[in-house]
């Protein structure tokens, strides 16, 4: 049970779970955006890729980081900059809530998860072991890593992800996916 605790607690640490997120002008609430972590250290784009959501990360405070505990081992040194961690998250019954699963790096694991709007700029995130034994927590809505500057945090990095056109941030996705 401790162990299950830990990797919870790991699974929302520092890269491990950056998403972003933004509202459309549509009346339906849309995930799509850009959301800082909880702890700053990351901001993580979400786009919408044909009614599936995914969440790359696009702006990290720490650059240099690598996915050194993928169970892949030819991707153990790719970034974590512009990595994906919110894979393929579709509309659930819930209007303001999609499910999908949310990809780890610090543990390498992937794991069943959730988002939801709980207002305009707050995004709820949650990870799951064994579809019960859940942990999560709240992002905040940013407007680009320019963002960075104006939260006081010194360095960063962002990824050319971070600008890209969200069709070419899809067929990227799909492809590698």
């Amino acid at each position: 049970m401790c162990a299950r605790r830990q990797s919870l607690s790991a699974l929302f640490g520092g890269v491990g779970l950056a998403v972003v997120f933004s509202t459309s002008g549509s009346a339906a609430p849309s995930p799509v955006g850009e959301w800082m972590v909880a702890k700053g250290e990351a901001i993580i784009r979400l786009v919408d890729c044909g009614g599936r959501y995914w969440g790359l990360v696009a702006w990290e405070q720490k650059p240099g980081g690598t996915d050194a505990h993928n169970p892949n081992a030819a991707l153990r040194q790719r970034s974590t900059l512009g990595m994906p961690i919110l894979l393929g998250l579709a509309r659930s019954n819930n209007p303001a809530t999609w499910s999908g699963h949310i990809y780890n790096s610090q543990d390498g694991r992937t794991y069943e998860g959730h988002v939801s709007l709980v207002g305009a700029n707050t995004l709820h995130v949650q990870g799951c072991v064994l579809g019960f034994l859940c942990g999560g927590e709240n992002w905040q809505r940013v407007r680009g890593a320019s963002a960075m500057a104006a939260a006081g945090k010194p360095g960063g990095r962002s990824a050319a992800i971070a600008t890209e056109a969200p069709g070419r941030v899809c067929s990227e996705m799909l492809r590698r996916h």
